[in-house]
C-alpha cells in the first residue's frame, strides 16, 4: 500500500512538472535558458540574474552583492525601490492599471504633464505628451517637428544615440551595433560632427560642418530639426560646450528649424541640473524625456513649445500604453524625490568626487586618457601610454570585467568601445561611492601594471 501511495505521489509530481523546467538557481543555469530562449540579438552585458534590489546595491540569485554603477542605463536616478515610488505605484494599482488616455483620460497624467510644463527650461508655454520608451518618444518629436514646419530634413550628429527603432537607427551616429544591416534607413537625415575637445574636434569645425550641409547637401530652408544630446550617452559621455549649444540655438531661430534637446539619458537631475541645456542656458522647442523619469517604471514623454505642439491634429498623436497610470505615478514620485532630497546638488557632489577619483588615477597611469563629469553623469577614457588616438577597448573590456568579479556594475560607451561611465543612483551614499570607485581604481591599477610588466 505504501508503495502504492509512493508511486502515486510520483507521477502526480511528474505529471505536474511535466513540459516546465525544473527551477534553477545558478547563473551559469539561467544563462543557459536565456540562450534557448532569448535571440542572441538582445545582449546581456554580465550573466548574472537579479534577485533583489536597494537603492544601489543588486544581488543575484546566487546571493552576490554588487554596487550599481549603471543604475539601469540612468534610469534609477531615485536608486532602485525608492519608498517613495513604491508607494505611490501602490497606491496608483489600487485604483486602476490601464484605460488608455485617449479613450478615458486620467488625472496623474494631467498632473505630471503640468509639473514638467513648469520645470522645462524657458519661458514659452509648454505641452506634453506622454509615451512609454525613449526611442518612441525621439519618433514623435521628429512627427512633431515635420508636420509643423511641414520640412522634412532631420540633422543629427556623429557619435549620437537616439534608439533602435527606424527612425532611431537613422538618427545614431553609430553603425555598429545598432545600424548594420538594418537598411534601408527613413531618408533626408544628416550628419554633423559632435565638438569632442580630446579628439580635436571643435565647436567651429562642427559649425563649418553645419554650414556646409547647408550649402552642398540640403538647404536649410528643408530642414525641419536639428536633434543633440546635451552630453553625449552612448557616444561617450563628451558634452557640448555651452557656446555651441547657444550657437546652435540661434542657428536654429534663424532657419525656422525645431531644436530638439534629447533628454533621455541627461534628464532628472543626472548632470546637476534638471535637465542638461539648462548649462548652456537656451530653451529647446521639444525635449525628449525617458528614463529616469519613471524611477524603474516605464514612461517617457515630449516637452514642447505649445504652438508646436498643438499644430498636430488630434488622433496625430498618441499611443496605446502611452503615459500609463503607473508610470506617472511613479514620475510624481520622482519629481517629489529630486526636491525634496535636493538630488541636483547631491549630482555635481557625486560628480566633482568621481572627477576627483578619476584624475588621481590619471595622474598614477597613463592608460587614462581623459577624466569627464558633467555632473553625475562622469567617465574615464582608457587609452595606451596616454595618446588619444590609441584607444584601449580592450583594457576597458577587462576593467568592466575584473569590477564585475569583485561586486561593481559598470557600463562601458564610446565609438572606439574605450570609456567607462560611472551612473549611480543620485542616492548612493557616500561611503558606498567610495567602496566601489576603490574596487574600480585598484582593478584599473593592477591591469596597467601587467600592461607594463608584459612591455
Amino acid at each position: 500500500m505504501r508503495r502504492a501511495l509512493s508511486l502515486m505521489l510520483a507521477l502526480r509530481s511528474l505529471n505536474h512538472h511535466q513540459g516546465r523546467p525544473e527551477p534553477m538557481t545558478t547563473n551559469k543555469q539561467l544563462t543557459a535558458r536565456r540562450e534557448k530562449a532569448i535571440p542572441r540579438g538582445v545582449s546581456n552585458l554580465h550573466n548574472i540574474f537579479v534577485s533583489k534590489s536597494s537603492n544601489a546595491e543588486l544581488w543575484d540569485v546566487e546571493g552576490n552583492r554588487y554596487v550599481d554603477l549603471a543604475a539601469g542605463i540612468a534610469v534609477l536616478n531615485v536608486g532602485h525601490r525608492h519608498p517613495k515610488v513604491l508607494e505611490a505605484v501602490r497606491e496608483q494599482l489600487e485604483q486602476f492599471t490601464h484605460t488608455c488616455f485617449q479613450v478615458t483620460p486620467y488625472e496623474p497624467y494631467l498632473r505630471l504633464a503640468e509639473r514638467l510644463n513648469e520645470l522645462a527650461p524657458g519661458n514659452t508655454p509648454k505641452k506634453t505628451i506622454f509615451l512609454t520608451t525613449g526611442a518612441e518618444a525621439i519618433e514623435n518629436a521628429v512627427k512633431i517637428a515635420r508636420f509643423h514646419t511641414r520640412r522634412t530634413g532631420v540633422v543629427s550628429f556623429s557619435g549620437a544615440f537616439h534608439g533602435r527603432t527606424m527612425m532611431g537607427m537613422a538618427l545614431t551616429g553609430k553603425v555598429a551595433p545598432y545600424k548594420a544591416g538594418f537598411g534601408p534607413l527613413p531618408a533626408d537625415v544628416y550628419h554633423i560632427p559632435y565638438p569632442i575637445a580630446y579628439h580635436g574636434k571643435t565647436p567651429e569645425q562642427s559649425l563649418r560642418a553645419l554650414d556646409a550641409l547647408f550649402r552642398s547637401d540640403i538647404e536649410p530652408s528643408r530642414i525641419a530639426a536639428l536633434v543633440i544630446e546635451p552630453v553625449q550617452g552612448e557616444g561617450g559621455f563628451y558634452a557640448a560646450p555651452p557656446d555651441f549649444l547657444r550657437s546652435l540655438r540661434d542657428i536654429c531661430s534663424e532657419q525656422g528649424i525645431l531644436l530638439i534637446a534629447d533628454e533621455v539619458q541627461t534628464g532628472f537631475a543626472r548632470t546637476g541640473r534638471m535637465f542638461a541645456v539648462e548649462h548652456a542656458g537656451i530653451e529647446a522647442d521639444l525635449i525628449t524625456v525617458a528614463k529616469s523619469l519613471g524611477g524603474g517604471f516605464p514612461i517617457s514623454g515630449v516637452i514642447g513649445k505649445a504652438d508646436i505642439m498643438d499644430s498636430v491634429p488630434p488622433g496625430g498623436l498618441g499611443a496605446t500604453y502611452g503615459g500609463p497610470p503607473v508610470g506617472c505615478a511613479a514620475g510624481l514620485a520622482v519629481l517629489d524625490i529630486i526636491e525634496e532630497e535636493k538630488l541636483c546638488e547631491r549630482a555635481t557632489i557625486i560628480g566633482e568626487r568621481i572627477k576627483s577619483w578619476g584624475l588621481n588615477l590619471q595622474r598614477e597611469t597613463s592608460c587614462v586618457g581623459e577624466v569627464r563629469a558633467t555632473g553625475a553623469m562622469s567617465a574615464i577614457e582608457l587609452v595606451e601610454d596616454g595618446d588619444a588616438e590609441r584607444p584601449d577597448a580592450e583594457m576597458t573590456r577587462a576593467v568592466i570585467s575584473g569590477a564585475i568579479d569583485r561586486g561593481v556594475i559598470l557600463l562601458s560607451c564610446g565609438a572606439r568601445g574605450n570609456v567607462i561611465r560611472f551612473l549611480p543612483p543620485l542616492t548612493i551614499s557616500d561611503k558606498l561611492l567610495g567602496e566601489a570607485l576603490g574596487v574600480v581604481g585598484d582593478v584599473v591599477l593592477g591591469l596597467a601594471g601587467s600592461v607594463r610588466k608584459a612591455g
